[in-house]
């Protein structure tokens, strides 16, 4: 059964410089964040582009990991459209995915009853285990406590992906469903020990597609109550924390696996290359870390 615990990266999706899948270095990324001890990995997630991919690659792309990954994979299946949405579960499950991550319904804006219902009608055409992910600032809708709670009383419902910034709402989600075998994991990167001291049990995380190890042996810590540990990891990698948002993600990140040459940097219109500025920033966190000469 998948253990929803530790470090997930979010992957970015590697495009070749015409803008094309490139598959071999979407293998590397696997391999390398592998090698950092990850728990498991999310292909097709925000950090993914997924937005951008076509239905086609976003198939392909949830195949290549599954097929090279050692550790889970709990892909990116989610969408605006209930019908979509469930379809792509489907072809997570048919493809060994492990579990899938589906996003709140961005831009339609449902109410209570239909965000429920979106999820409920997801659970019931998959047995794969499914995690919520709210991110309002991206899809201008929060999911509120309440009805999270509802939603970790179906049995496939397994976990969330809370990435709403609001610690006192991830606290109300712990407290609302810590008897049901419900996970909560942050989706911040820079939140993710204070989540974790509430209860919540790891992260679906930028950084790790370039600190995997660290990243890990932070939420290591935490898991196991070394907390002096967690937090020196946790000051060390702040300002890459910091460094993943100077722009809209996935720029910063995927321009800092190009500089480490993970992967190459290019993104999909209308996302746009990090400005020199930003990029100077980047290429100084990296340097402070020894990551960059």
């Amino acid at each position: 059964m998948l253990k929803l615990e530790g470090v997930f990266p979010a992957l970015i999706t590697p495009f070749t410089k015409d803008g094309k899948l490139d598959e071999e270095r979407l293998r590397n990324l696997v391999e390398f964040v592998t090698e950092g001890g990850v728990a498991g990995v999310v292909p097709c997630g925000t950090t993914g582009e997924s937005a951008t991919l076509s239905y086609e690659e976003h198939e392909r792309v949830i195949d290549i990991v599954v097929d090279c990954s050692k550790v889970p994979v709990v892909a990116g299946t989610g969408s605006n459209s209930t019908r979509e949405a469930i379809e792509l579960t489907k072809y997570a499950e048919d493809a060994g995915a492990d579990a899938a991550l589906l996003i709140t319904p961005y831009y339609n804006k449902p109410n209570r009853r239909g965000l429920i219902e979106h999820f409920k009608a997801v659970a019931d055409a998959t047995e794969l285990p499914l995690v919520l992910y709210n991110v309002p600032s991206r899809t201008g809708l929060n999911m509120t406590p309440d009805v999270v709670a509802e939603l970790a009383g179906v049995p496939n419902i397994v976990g969330i992906k809370e990435a709403s910034g609001n610690i006192g709402q991830v606290a109300k989600i712990i407290k609302a469903t810590r008897d049901k075998g419900f996970v909560v994991l942050s989706g911040d990167d820079a939140l993710t020990l204070p989540i974790m001291a509430l209860g919540g049990k790891g992260v679906i995380s930028v950084a790790a597609n370039i600190v995997p190890k660290e990243m890990s042996e932070m939420v290591a810590a935490m898991l196991k109550g070394d907390y002096e540990r967690a937090r020196e990891l946790h000051f060390r990698l702040m300002p890459l924390f910091e460094a993943m948002f100077l722009e809209t993600n996935p720029i910063p990140v995927k321009k800092a696996a190009e500089l480490l040459g993970l992967a190459n940097g290019t993104l999909r219109l209308p996302l746009a290359e990090l400005s020199k500025e930003n990029e100077e920033k980047l290429r100084a966190v990296l340097k402070d870390l020894g990551l960059l000469k």
